[in-house]
């Protein structure tokens, strides 16, 4: 079940909400009890099966300090 991410209009809370894909009833802000609230667009993160690229290092004009 995908967990979504809210922001309320009203007062301005974010909140998250388990909630499976074809549930499409009214959502109410779990602060303020408003449902003008709106969905957000997540992030997903995956892995890919390959390695991350190796961190910068300093000297390497990577930073601001060096660069």
């Amino acid at each position: 079940m995908p967990l979504y991410e809210y922001d309320c209009a009203a007062c301005g809370a974010r909140f998250e909400r388990l909630q499976p894909v074809a549930d499409r009833e009214s959502v109410s802000c779990s602060t303020c009890g408003s449902e003008d609230v709106r969905r957000l667009l997540s992030v997903i993160g995956g892995m890919t099966g390959r390695a991350a690229p190796p961190a910068p290092v300093c000297g390497q004009g990577a930073c601001p300090a060096c660069s």
